[in-house]
């Protein structure tokens, strides 16, 4: 009952206590940035909504919202709805939750006793609206568990989130079926839908978990494997971590375990599946077939009409799925398939292949040609397989990767690929776009050997050896053989359109620089830009966002290779060649803004894709930063060894320009340390290089070799400390990088020359201003601080004194990258600044927690004894406390102190 007199007098029921006092926050809580009330989306509504099946972290996530909003001043109620169908005791849970969440005993007095179901209890919600809109406080009340709510008690919450006063924020959680309550305050815009998409963790996030649990040292490519592996899922990533926890060494169990552990997954498997009945479980062994599920797939593949309604209560019971935002689709967490496929393998083998059959039939019937090729292969249907392979194998190349075509050529009969032209055009297609390039123009040879070439053909044939010349990193080649095309260009279907303007735009960017290559995307028609495959539009910005890294205007990149990167993972998945091309280029981005931790986060446990299957240029990117995140993080011997690494690949795929870059690049980390002897012996190196008789690259190429040798020479030259020597092979330098549109590089030349001429004696300032603000105009954060650090000294230097004459100086954008961390302030027990509590009272609370006597906070607090006894008094009221103890304890649960033992 609420509102009498009695029952304010007598103890609440202990079962709704219990369910409107929060949760306890988990130990490793990671707080979720993205996440917080105080960005984006979230900061601008009053009403939030969370659905997702369990495991995908909801109350964490309303925890870590709980202490933002107390942390911004407002006061919190916490309830978790119940099944009970009477709308009353749902009343009188909102009641309690703001009593005690708030600090307001006599919160919801003046509400009607035992208002009965029906309009009677609409009655007594709206004299709670009404009370809380009168209270001076800015009010959130955190509802969990609402989709358990009984059809009474959902109209009573509907009816809340439409009448909620000004200083009324709603947050309601539940698994799902909660839309009904509030679609049209998310079509109005008032309401902010949070789904698994947006609950799923990001690399970024799984790596500050597994760093929180396993310490600093965690290898980022091994947190991002073990990523990919949990798929983002915040359940299966703590069952993982506690397991690794409880090993010796938690280090090398993760190594282990993300390289594949089938025992980990099943063990996984049947601690989330163990209250499954049989039939449900044999259901999802035999579901676990495909990669993507469907309620008419799954109802072909189990033979059952109840099949969608079995997978909709599975989806919503059991934290084992993945499901899309107003999609039917959905898929089996990664964890869950593999494990379950295991089972599957061992089911009789005519019900495999039956199994195979009935999907390869249903997906064939929609589209999904790849899928259901495999499906046929699998099922033993090897004539249908080869007919949806060819029909497929084209997109497979874009979709997946050069790699996963190549495995389809290895399983199809050589008559097969001889008979059939477009599969011969994939195979040629992926073996040029990776480090196969011989292979790729022999099987070109075969295609044009054979009768009816057409100049579609011959045409497509040129643009496959052209991309092979540019994989091989011979800009001359690649320029020779499209050369004829340039001037008479075919009449082209929309596939090959957005091709032909991608390999001109990357030929102009070799003649005539970044910016001439951007102009060319102007003259591609609309019309062909809306019939082009996704990956050739995704070509056109990496090659657009490669011209803005190459001029250094990586302010002006960074934004559309963002979302070019978002829709490329949603589309082709993490590790797709493409996708991390873009991935190189966007950590370039953001390593030169100085935001090293998502730049290494960016490449982490993608650069062994980009060693057999990324273009020249964006591999050679994402080493060099690599390397350059590890030095930043004060691991030089880890950067070397990255280096060395680029070094290997370059002569395993015959690319001696990037064994100069990594040659050069290592001549870089030691001339910082004044290592003159290692510097000398790097540079021998590169001339040996260059000296080779098998060298026949044209005169592109040999512009960017020689400018790494005279940049390499000039570092060798500041290790000697031989600065006139230097500043001469800077300026050998400036011509190369000013004719290709270097510009970051043209800024490190000028930034260097300006630091050998100070080391001369002779005057510098000015040299060393323009180059500051370059670097400060175009975002290159890191630039001057990465290419010595006597120079970044420098600069820093000037900052200061520039500062203490209180003069304007660019410098002041590239020193603080150079300066440690502050030390983070030792304090005590810390107060939240919420609306629950006065000032004073959270002033005496906090000397409270620091265990000063009444006396003592007094004179800290200036004030009387009695003043001090008063705001106890009221502190005891309003957290229902009886001793000190106990006031420090419902403060912590309440979360109104932090930092208190």
């Amino acid at each position: 009952m609420v509102g009498t007199a009695d029952t304010d007098a007598s103890l609440p029921d202990s079962e709704i206590l219990l369910k409107v006092m929060p949760p306890r926050v988990p130990r490793h809580l990671l707080p979720r940035s993205r996440l917080s009330l105080n960005s984006g989306l979230l900061s601008e509504r009053a009403i939030i909504l969370v659905q997702a099946p369990p495991g995908f972290g909801k109350t964490s996530l309303l925890a870590q919202w709980r202490r933002e909003a107390l942390a911004r001043g407002a006061a919190v109620a916490w309830l978790s709805a119940d099944d009970n169908g009477d709308p009353v005791r749902f009343l009188q849970s909102l009641v309690l939750s703001v009593r005690i969440g708030c600090g307001r005993p006599g919160f919801g007095r003046t509400l009607p006793a035992g208002s009965p179901p029906g309009a009677g209890a609409l009655d007594g919600v709206t004299s709670w609206l009404a009370e809380v809109a009168v209270t001076p406080l800015d009010l959130v009340v955190i509802i969990d568990e609402a989709d358990r709510l009984s059809t009474a008690g959902r109209a009573v919450l509907g009816y809340l989130l439409h009448n909620a006063p000004q200083n009324l924020g709603l947050i309601v959680a539940g698994r799902a079926g909660l839309d009904t309550e509030v679609a049209d305050l998310i079509e109005y815009g008032e309401c902010l839908p949070v789904g698994q998409d947006m609950l799923r963790f990001r690399l970024e996030e799984t790596i500050a978990l597994v760093r929180g649990r396993l310490g600093s040292g965690v290898d980022v490519d091994a947190c991002a494997r073990l990523h990919e592996r949990a798929d983002g899922w915040p359940l299966g990533l703590q069952i993982i971590l506690a397991d690794l926890e409880r090993s010796d060494d938690p280090h090398t169990a993760l190594k282990g375990l993300t390289i594949g552990s089938a025992t980990l997954d099943q063990h996984l498997v049947d601690r989330l599946l163990s209250r499954l009945s049989a039939e449900d479980e044999a259901f999802l062994v035999r579901i676990s077939v495909v990669d993507h599920l469907h309620p008419d797939l799954c109802r072909t593949l189990a033979d059952r009409d109840d099949a969608p309604e079995r997978l909709a209560r599975l989806v919503r019971d059991t934290p084992v799925f993945l499901t899309a935002d107003d999609s039917e689709w959905c898929r089996l967490h990664m964890l869950v398939r593999s494990a379950l496929r295991e089972r599957f393998a061992a089911l009789p083998a005519a019900e495999r292949a039956r199994l195979h059959g009935r999907a390869s039939l249903w997906l064939a019937a929609r589209g999904m040609v790849e899928d259901a090729a495999r499906h046929a292969e699998a099922a033993g249907d090897h004539d249908l397989s080869y007919d949806l392979v060819e029909r497929s194998l084209y997109d497979t190349l874009m979709k997946a990767g050069p790699e996963a075509v190549l495995e389809w050529s290895r399983l199809l009969p050589v008559e097969e690929l001889d008979r059939r032209p477009r599969l011969r055009l994939a195979v040629a297609w992926a073996l040029a776009l990776g480090d196969r390039h011989q292979e790729a123009n022999e099987w070109v040879g075969r295609i044009l050997g054979q009768p009816g070439v057409d100049e579609s053909l011959r045409y497509e044939c040129d643009l496959i050896t052209s991309g092979a010349a540019y994989y091989a990193d011979d800009p001359e080649a690649c320029i020779a053989v499209f050369q004829p095309w340039i001037e008479r260009k075919p009449v082209l279907p929309p596939r090959l359109a957005t091709n032909h303007v991608n390999r001109l735009a990357m030929i102009t960017l070799f003649r005539d620089g970044p910016g001439a290559a951007r102009d060319v995307y102007q003259t591609l028609p609309v019309e062909d830009r809306k019939g082009a495959p996704s990956t050739a539009l995704l070509w056109s910005r990496l090659i657009t966002g490669l011209t803005y890294v190459w001029e250094g205007q990586v302010r002006l990149g960074e934004g559309d290779l963002r979302v070019a990167l978002a829709e490329a993972e949603a589309d082709l998945g993490r590790r797709n060649p493409l996708v991390c091309m873009l991935a190189a280029l966007l950590a370039v981005a953001v390593y030169e803004a100085d935001q090293i931790d998502e730049a290494a986060a960016l490449l982490a446990n993608r650069l062994d894709i980009l060693e057999g299957a990324g273009a020249p240029e964006p591999m050679l990117l994402a080493f060099r930063t690599a390397a350059r995140i590890a030095c930043a993080q004060g691991a030089d011997y880890r950067g070397l060894e990255i280096l060395d690494a680029l070094h290997r690949v370059a002569v395993k795929r015959h690319l001696p320009r990037l064994g100069i870059f990594s040659l050069g690049e290592q001549v870089r980390i030691h001339a910082g340390r004044f290592r003159s002897e290692t510097c000398r012996s790097l540079v021998e190196r590169i001339d040996e290089i260059l000296a080779r008789d098998d060298l026949s690259k044209g005169d592109v190429w040999h512009r960017s070799a020689i400018m790494q040798r005279h940049l390499a020479r000039a570092y060798a030259a500041i290790a000697a400390q031989k600065w006139k020597e230097a500043l001469a092979c800077l300026e050998q330098a400036v011509p190369p990088a000013e004719r290709a549109r270097h510009g970051r590089l043209r800024i490190e030349i000028m930034a260097l020359r300006a630091y050998a001429l100070d080391r001369l004696g002779e005057r510098a300032g000015p040299l060393l201003d323009e180059a500051l603000n370059l670097a400060a105009t175009y975002g290159l954060k890191r630039t001057i601080v990465d290419a010595h650090p006597g120079l970044a000294d420098w600069a820093r230097r000037l900052t200061e004194e520039a500062a203490k004459a209180h003069l304007s100086n660019p410098a002041m954008t590239i020193a603080p990258t150079l300066r440690p961390p502050a030390p983070r302030a030792q304090g005590g027990p810390k107060v939240v600044a919420s609306m629950v509590l006065t000032p004073k009272e959270r002033e005496v609370l906090e000397l409270l927690a620091r265990a000063l006597s009444n006396k003592e906070i007094a004179q800290a607090m200036e004030i009387g004894e009695e003043t001090v006894k008063w705001h106890l008094k009221n502190l005891f009221g309003k957290l229902d406390a009886g001793t000190r103890k106990q006031l420090l304890h419902r403060a912590r649960i309440l979360g109104l102190l932090e930092g208190a033992d």
